[in-house]
């Protein structure tokens, strides 16, 4: 990975906080692969094309009132993964409650697109996972 994957990453959180999810769904490559493993979110699973991936982050966005948002609270450049944790917070469309969390996200770049990427429940297993692949 380089700078430049990372970047490309944190253009699609910044897309995302601004609500620009035409533009946050750019960054993907059209056979992107989503992998969300049990305890990250309440859907867990693999879902594999851009349509299919942006589905899946639709649906959880409409749970949520408007003003739900990402704080990314450390990224790191490990070789061939960009690993991103962050808290994310807002409040359920229907309810009201006030919601929050932590996930950790490991993302695979190739040619400027987002090819893979796993959200984790935290950054110890990110970390883990990360470190079983060298």
């Amino acid at each position: 990975m380089s700078q430049a994957d990372v970047d490309v990453v944190l253009e699609q959180f910044e897309a995302t906080n601004r609500r620009d999810f035409e533009r946050a769904m750019s960054h993907y490559g059209d056979d992107v692969e989503l992998v969300v493993h049990p305890g990250a979110f309440l859907d867990a699973g693999t879902h594999t094309g851009r349509e299919a991936v942006g589905a899946w982050f639709g649906d959880w966005f409409r749970t949520f009132a408007p003003g739900y948002s990402f704080e990314i609270e450390e990224t790191r450049d490990l070789d061939e993964l960009v690993f991103l944790f962050a808290s994310h917070r807002g409040r359920g469309r229907t309810s009201g409650v006030e919601v929050h969390g932590k996930t950790a996200y490991l993302y695979t770049v190739r040619d400027g697109k987002i090819v893979r990427v796993e959200l984790y429940p935290g950054r110890g297993e990110a970390l883990e996972a990360a470190a079983a692949r060298k």
